[in-house]
């Protein structure tokens, strides 16, 4: 006798294991977003998006494609802004080696990022924080992806401000082409802090913001006067 039977009058059929199993595969395919409406809805509203992801719980290999992705964004953007489009007063001093620079940035920075997230687990913990390290690599990684394609439209921001240096002089200053590069810090770190004290069940993202805005800003600034100047 089948199991699929009714066990009194108006009562709905009793579901086998398999039909149960089929069932909530397809309420899953039908509950998943791709990626660019993922996004999206990380734009209005990251912490949210954050928790269903952890709720979902990526694999490692998802986790590794997210920075893998944000890399690519990042060496893209970066390429743009030093190589493509340089401002006139940086040329002369921009190394000839920037290239590899480049490309050790795009190997470096999945190592960097893996640690980042350590330390940042840690570091909440700390201050009340209940999130495992894990569930900060869910919220630190995919927030370098929602953050990614600001970092782009700075590049292009960048490419436009040197297409217009002959015209506006100014915007080959270099203070003035310095703009793009710190306001493209400011969305990555808005959002990569969202994550984060989603991911350690903080009630705001305000401390997590401030802390993680100087920290970036100080490994900005070194890197231009180190690496761009050349000394």
């Amino acid at each position: 006798m089948s199991e699929n039977v009714l066990e009194g009058p108006g009562a709905a059929p009793r579901l086998t294991a398999l039909e149960e199993l089929e069932l909530e595969l397809a309420e899953m395919d039908e509950n998943r977003i791709g990626l660019g409406p993922r996004i999206w809805r990380s734009w209005k509203d990251m912490r949210a998006a954050t928790r269903n992801l952890i709720d979902e719980k990526p694999s490692e290999a998802r986790l590794l494609f997210f920075v893998l992705l944000s890399d690519i964004v990042f060496f893209l953007s970066m390429s743009l802004k030093t190589v493509v489009a340089p401002p006139e007063s940086f040329k002369s001093e921009i190394p000839l080696s920037i290239g590899l620079v480049l490309i050790g940035a795009l190997f470096l920075r999945t190592t960097v990022m893996y640690i980042f997230s350590f330390i940042l687990a840690k570091g909440s913990a700390a201050f009340g924080g209940k999130g495992t390290w894990y569930d900060t690599r869910v919220g630190v990684f995919w927030g370098a992806i929602v953050a990614a394609p600001f970092g782009l439209l700075m590049a292009l921001i960048t490419i436009f401000m040197n297409w217009l240096e002959p015209t506006l002089p100014i915007l080959g200053n270099k203070w003035v082409a310095l703009v793009p590069y710190w306001l493209g810090v400011l969305p990555f770190m808005w959002i990569i802090s969202q994550g984060l004290s989603e991911a350690q069940h903080f009630k705001s993202n305000k401390t997590s913001f401030i802390v993680l805005s100087i920290v970036a800003l100080v490994v900005l600034a070194g890197g231009i006067f180190f690496g761009i100047s050349g000394h």
